[in-house]
């Protein structure tokens, strides 16, 4: 019996062994998959750590190959809105403001335009006080405005148009009316080329520029009477200062030099500022 009970013992022994064992190489192989638990926590951290892409540019630029109409299709993309704002704040035609940018700029590519800022050929006039550039036109080295982004150019445009008497006439036409538009720019004294009217009423009808007319008219949003458009603007006279006239129009200094794309505070004596921000989306 003796014997026969220290084999029973043995056989235990050597099976609970047994059981340890399996049971420390199931905890070793449990261990693995918290290991890879590990690595993939590190490698998303290396993800979240990684640069981020730059801001793709919101201006559609044309393949060098490009044909001319689909030049001209990308530079209605860029400011299409544009003009529909404009159109909104002054009551002109965003047909006529496409079209004139189309024709004076050369969709873009012309020289002026490219140096410039100046989709609109607006050459100086005594009491332009902005930079300026020289640049053949009629005569020899003219000058020409020079904007710090294209959106002033378009503004500048809307504000040369209501502000001088001589197209106030165009502002008593129908808002759909490009083409009485267009023949009174040439008639108020816009362009010396005959064939003006023709051209942009070409334009506007080769690439339907009338819709964006049709969707600003759509909107059953109405027109600001022109002489009410100048209150978003300021000419500064004589003792002003950004100071001054930020405090008039409760604003702040930065707010207003943005508004202008001003970079220091110097102005200047008949200088027009922009009360309000120029839209370019």
């Amino acid at each position: 019996m003796t014997s026969r009970t220290l084999v029973l013992l043995c056989i235990i022994l050597i099976g609970l062994n047994s059981c340890s064992s399996k049971k420390r190489v199931a905890e070793k192989k449990r261990a693995t998959p918290s290991e890879r638990v590990v690595i993939k926590k590190e490698e998303v951290v290396t993800i979240d750590r990684a640069p981020k892409k730059e801001k793709e540019s919101e201006f559609i630029t044309p393949p060098a190959n490009a044909s001319y109409a689909e030049i001209v299709s990308a530079y209605i993309l860029n400011y299409g809105t544009i003009a529909m704002e404009e159109m909104l704040q002054y009551g002109i035609p965003a047909s006529i403001t496409l079209a004139q940018g189309i024709l004076e700029s050369g969709a873009g590519r012309g020289d002026l335009t490219k140096r410039a800022n100046n989709h609109f050929g607006i050459k100086c006039h005594r009491e332009w006080t902005g930079d300026r550039v020289y640049h053949d036109d009629d005569e020899l080295q003219e000058c020409f405005r020079k904007y710090k982004d294209p959106k002033y150019s378009f503004r500048d445009h809307s504000l040369f148009l209501t502000q001088r008497s001589r197209y106030s006439d165009l502002f008593k036409l129908k808002k759909d009316d490009y083409k009485g538009w267009a023949r009174g720019l040439k008639a108020a004294g816009y362009a010396t080329d005959p064939q003006y009217p023709n051209k942009l009423i070409r334009i506007i009808e080769q690439y339907q520029l009338y819709k964006f007319d049709d969707q600003v008219l759509g909107n059953k949003v109405s027109m600001l009477n022109p002489d009410d458009s100048k209150i978003s603007t300021y000419t500064v006279t004589r003792g002003d200062t950004l100071y001054s006239i930020a405090r008039r129009y409760n604003m702040t200094v930065e707010t207003l030099k943005e508004f202008n794309g001003l970079e220091t505070n110097t102005i200047s004596v008949g200088q027009v500022l922009y009360l309000h921000p120029v839209k370019n989306q």
